[in-house]
């Protein structure tokens, strides 16, 4: 084996080549059609087929009942949020019995396909036993951030979801913790069901009272109605507007889109995959990717209650050191944590990665370095390397489209279409791509907005997803795409001069890095390029308030150095940053400028601090950092 080589400009090819002669896991070469229409979009897709499809994820659980009824299929701790103690483990043959035992009090309360049942709590067991059990019978489940049941300003975001689908039932894990939620008059009249009952601001029922139906007479038969078109989960995203829209997802979708990944990732039908998983399922990436890769694949999923922040990231390394698995996902700052543990001991690497067969980041680019250290990690601990990866998708999109299915040595590249899927790309002048995409994980619409599901489609039913991509080598597809903003994100200067302000957004950051928490890239309309900065928070202590705006010459030089730097690399008005205006009030979330993801919504941002922006543009403001 050689060692590692850095990353170069001059070398890409050779540090690919290094890494696919080092990664022991077994992969699929990216194999692309590419087809330039008449009218300049050109369309890309797989040569691989997909494979058949199951029609609903009750098949998942049966198929592992009867061949692997004694493996752990999904695990937790007795007490969630330590750091130690037991854990509370389902088989495979447990939870089918339990799936089954739940579904059948739905049938007993009448709950069918034209209902839905609003789970307002986190990660958890029983979450996901009720999940299943409602897909089991056709009944959509609608997953919510646990932040809008807990955080009183988030309600707002509660109370309009709740009404949107008018729910027969709530469930939460503990019903004192989320009694404010509980208490909301949304829910009157509806079965709250709680794991914990105790601190309950309204009646609620026991969910170990659920787990302990007698089965159902109409079980089976209701079972068998349900197919690909049954709708399983209203997933709401909030995108850049205000009101959040419920993306519909089948149970055709899910099932398609793990069949779509299998046949590009055949580890994960060589030998049951394993996880340790933090990510919300809520989301798409965390609670239909990571989740129905388990199911579909009889892995074991062990639930982590830790997350990447300073308070709760211990609770996540015991989570790993105990079960470390086979597989990775997180997003970049979470595998720029476990490096950081990691590079501490090395009886810690040994265990996080003697096994791992992917390492999968996804939610932003992650760090070069970050990816040096994990290579490095893997090769003492396992003798070479994973397949490190990442992928692109939305909610809408169940969610994989695109996804890194061979090793590529680098950061940043997002993949090649999955089998089954058609990618649309239209280019701009600058070779820049507004990325659609049409296949069967592909959702139909959003829940009760004929107008927005309408506005969605373009006039061939693609997608249109308002994200652009690159190509890594536009001469050979199967290099795949790089991911490069949102096209909603981008506006155009007085002078007709388009801002790429993804990318821009992302080069901004990196200089700053360390300064500021966020970045807000300014200038429609405007002469210039300016930037709103949020900055950390320890780094502002000793700033003066100036209505909205911080003075802090000290921290405003390093910035104003920093941008100088940026503008020295770049040339013409679209790339170069003139001014800055640092804002003593952080993001947010009860006014909605920021989303459930934790992103920043841009358009309310700029709407909402609208004299801010015009401040930006006054040459005599004294808060104003000229660049």
């Amino acid at each position: 084996m050689t060692n590692i080589p850095p990353l170069m400009q001059d070398n890409i090819e050779e540090r690919a080549a290094w890494a696919r002669a080092n990664t022991k896991t077994q992969w699929i070469a990216h194999d692309t059609l590419r087809e330039d229409r008449p009218d300049g979009t050109i369309r890309l897709r797989a040569r691989q087929p997909m494979g058949e499809v199951v029609p609903n994820t009750g098949t998942w659980l049966h198929r592992w009942a009867e061949e692997a009824p004694y493996r752990v299929a999904i695990s937790e701790r007795v007490t969630p949020g330590l750091d130690r103690g037991p854990w509370r483990n389902v088989t495979y043959g447990e939870l089918l019995i339990q799936v089954r035992a739940v579904a059948s009090a739905l049938l007993e309360r009448g709950l069918g396909q034209g209902d839905c049942i609003a789970l307002m709590s986190g990660n958890g067991v029983d979450h996901l036993l009720l999940s299943l059990a409602a897909q089991y019978v056709g009944v959509p489940v609608v997953p919510l951030a646990e932040q809008y049941s807990l955080i009183e300003e988030a309600h707002g975001r509660l109370v309009y979801v709740l009404d949107k689908v008018s729910p027969k039932m709530a469930f939460v894990d503990d019903a004192g913790r989320y009694a404010r939620a509980l208490a909301l008059p949304q829910l009157e009249g509806v079965e709250c069901v709680a794991a914990q009952t105790g601190g309950a601001p309204r009646p609620v029922t026991a969910f170990s009272e659920m787990l302990e139906t007698t089965e159902h007479p109409d079980l089976d038969k209701v079972h068998a109605t349900v197919g690909p078109e049954t709708l399983a989960k209203i997933l709401f995203t909030s995108g850049s507007s205000s009101d959040p829209k419920g993306v519909l997802t089948t149970h055709g979708m899910m099932c398609a889109n793990q069949t779509q990944m299998s046949a590009v990732m055949p580890y994960l039908s060589t030998h049951p995959p394993r996880v340790t998983d933090w990510l919300p399922w809520n989301h798409v990436f965390g609670g239909s990717h990571n989740v129905n890769m388990m199911l579909a694949h009889g892995g074991t999923l062990t639930i982590d209650h830790g997350k990447p922040t300073k308070r709760a990231f211990p609770v996540t390394l015991a989570s790993r050191r105990e079960r470390p698995g086979t597989l990775a996902f997180n997003v970049p700052v979470g595998f720029q944590m476990i490096t950081e543990a990691a590079e501490e001991e090395e009886a810690l690497r040994h265990t996080l990665f003697r096994d791992m067969d992917l390492i999968f980041y996804a939610g932003a680019s992650l760090p070069q370095e970050v990816w040096l250290r994990l290579e490095r990690f893997c090769i003492e601990a396992r003798g070479g390397l994973p397949l490190m990866a990442s992928s692109w998708g939305l909610t809408e999109t169940a969610p994989a489209c695109v996804m890194v299915h061979e090793p590529i040595g680098r950061s940043g590249i997002i993949g090649v279409p999955l089998p089954g899927v058609e990618v649309k790309l239209i280019p701009d002048d600058e070779m820049r791509c507004e990325i659609r995409v049409k296949g069967p994980n592909v959702t139909k619409g959003y829940y009760a907005a004929p107008e927005k599901t309408a506005e969605a489609f373009d006039e061939e039913g693609f997608f249109i997803t308002g994200d652009a991509v690159r190509f890594v080598n536009p001469d050979d597809p199967s290099r795949g795409l790089i991911f490069d903003g949102r096209v909603s994100e981008d506006f155009k200067l007085s002078t007709g001069t388009w801002v790429q302000a993804g990318t821009l957004r992302m080069n901004v950051l990196d200089r700053l890095k360390g300064l500021v928490q966020d970045v807000v890239i300014c200038g429609h309309d405007r002469g210039e390029i300016g930037v709103f900065l949020f900055p950390q928070a320890s780094l502002s202590a000793e700033a003066t308030e100036a209505e909205g705006a911080l003075i802090e010459p000290h921290l405003a030089a390093k910035i104003e150095e920093a941008l100088r730097a940026l503008n020295a690399t770049t040339s013409g008005s679209a790339k170069r940053v003139t001014r800055a205006l640092m804002l003593s009030e952080a993001p947010s979330l009860a006014d909605h400028e920021v989303t459930d993801k934790g992103s920043l919504n841009v358009r309310k941002i700029l709407t909402r601090r609208a004299a801010l922006l015009e401040r930006l543009y006054d040459n005599e403001d004294p808060a104003l950092i000229r660049v």
